[in-house]
């Protein structure tokens, strides 16, 4: 692709370094912004320092959060005892939207990918496991995509979980294999966490 502008040219690769977006579609996103007042890119690019310097991760769950607690932590309605454990924000986003759970999650990161070079220590699972030793917990469910990665995460911390006589649940399966639970449509969604069975009655004996 040939560019009359360098300061075009590096615009739109710095684009195109986003997930799923190409060169036409980075050239045309640039092209947009380049057709919008001053004030308006100025306040588009603000955003996305401000995003970068001054989010959060919420020192009890991690999930993204603008402040030190996020506000379901935060929040006097949430369930404190039972707790989601889902791979990243857009799955909080994504079972908040089911309105079908009312406890607290906690956000590993990502999920334990050896092909990726993705280990558990590279996850937040030992701050889950300290929450659940502090002994307040009374149902780990985990909410994990239903993918090879999932599967493997769900082994390990329910075998870093079950020792402590806390009920560690999965969600129904009704969302099928290889997908992924961002994707899952909120009906689906909201049945499988509302039709959570036991992890161990999963594994095959």
């Amino acid at each position: 692709m040939n560019f009359s502008s360098r300061l075009l040219e590096d615009a739109v690769a710095e684009f195109a370094k986003l997930p799923g977006v190409g060169q036409k579609t980075a050239l045309r996103l640039v092209l947009h912004l380049l057709g919008r007042e001053k004030e308006e890119v100025e306040r588009f690019g603000n955003v996305l320092i401000r995003l970068r310097n001054e989010i959060r991760h919420c020192e009890i769950c991690r999930n993204i959060s603008d402040s030190p607690v996020c506000t379901i932590c935060a929040s006097p309605k949430r369930d404190r005892e039972t707790i989601c454990v889902v791979e990243d924000t857009r799955d909080v986003m994504a079972i908040e939207n089911t309105s079908q759970f009312f406890g607290v999650y906690h956000v590993l990161g990502g999920l334990i990918s050896p092909m990726d070079g993705v280990g558990p220590s590279d996850l937040f699972i030992d701050s889950l496991v300290e929450r659940v030793a502090a002994g307040s917990v009374k149902e780990v469910i985990l909410a994990l995509s239903a993918t090879m990665e999932g599967d493997t995460t769900l082994f390990y911390l329910y075998k870093r979980l079950k020792d402590f006589g806390v009920p560690v649940t999965t969600i129904a399966r009704g969302i099928a294999f290889g997908g992924e639970l961002e994707y899952a449509d909120e009906i689906t969604l909201g049945r499988s966490i509302a039709t959570r069975v036991p992890y161990e009655n999963s594994l095959i004996k």
